[in-house]
């Protein structure tokens, strides 16, 4: 027979033998939560999947209207300088003629050209892509004012050219406008075709308009002058300047 003591030992060995048992948690989840935590987490990963797939649909459609958008500001930059290379042919003896052409080429310009552009910016945020369409459009305030100085001697104001597009625009959505900034750019470049032909005119022996011209050209100066001051912080009236 075992002693008591050997027993006690026999018990004790057996004790720390015997494999230790977890403690049990009080608050174990059961299978529903675990399944309902598991569905929420993929509701979470399927509606940022979808908030994902808009954003780069949205980004996909904004660039294609991008890309657009650059395309018609540059066939209207191309028309519009031809139209100024037209009036600069004028002389006295084609004023009539040279003026026709260039005024049907101006209005196809409008028609066609700025009709795309308009399309494409109505009824949309067109102020995110105005470094897209801008170059396009201050050329075409440059031919337009050169083009309307030559037949009447006097410069058109930003309505009357908004007013030549209000035809092309949607009656539904509120009507796309040349903003101020863009028309003064194209009169700042505007200067400059009026010193070209000023110089071609006193080359042909008409000094009476070359005087015309440059007195015209002062009038712009003064009045920009009132107004460069206060774009100090823009890029492109800056790069007029040069």
């Amino acid at each position: 027979m075992w002693s008591c003591s050997s027993a006690f030992q026999r018990v004790a060995s057996l004790m720390f033998m015997a494999p230790k048992l977890k403690p049990q948690r009080l608050h174990q989840k059961t299978g529903a939560e675990q399944l309902v935590k598991k569905a929420r987490t993929m509701t979470t990963e399927s509606s940022m999947k979808d908030a994902f797939s808009q954003y780069a649909d949205y980004l996909n459609n904004f660039n294609e209207k991008r890309e657009r958008v650059v395309k018609a500001s540059r066939d209207i930059t191309m028309n519009s300088k031809k139209v100024i290379f037209q009036v600069h042919r004028l002389s006295k003896d084609n004023k009539e003629e040279v003026l026709e052409k260039a005024g049907k080429d101006l209005e196809s310009v409008r028609e066609q050209h700025f009709a795309r552009l308009m399309k494409e910016l109505q009824g949309t945020d067109f102020w995110k892509l105005r470094r897209a369409y801008s170059p396009g459009v201050q050329e075409y305030v440059e031919a337009a004012t050169f083009y309307k100085f030559c037949v009447s001697g006097t410069l058109s104001t930003l309505d009357e050219i908004n007013s030549t597009l209000l035809p092309l625009s949607d009656p539904s959505l509120e009507p796309l406008q040349i903003n101020i900034l863009d028309y003064i750019l194209g009169l700042a470049d505007l200067t400059g075709e009026l010193m070209r032909m000023a110089i071609g005119r006193i080359s042909d022996g008409e000094v009476e308009f070359a005087q015309r011209i440059c007195q015209f050209v002062r009038q712009i100066h003064r009045e920009l002058l009132l107004v460069v001051p206060q774009m100090d912080d823009s890029y492109d009236m800056k790069s007029k300047k040069k």
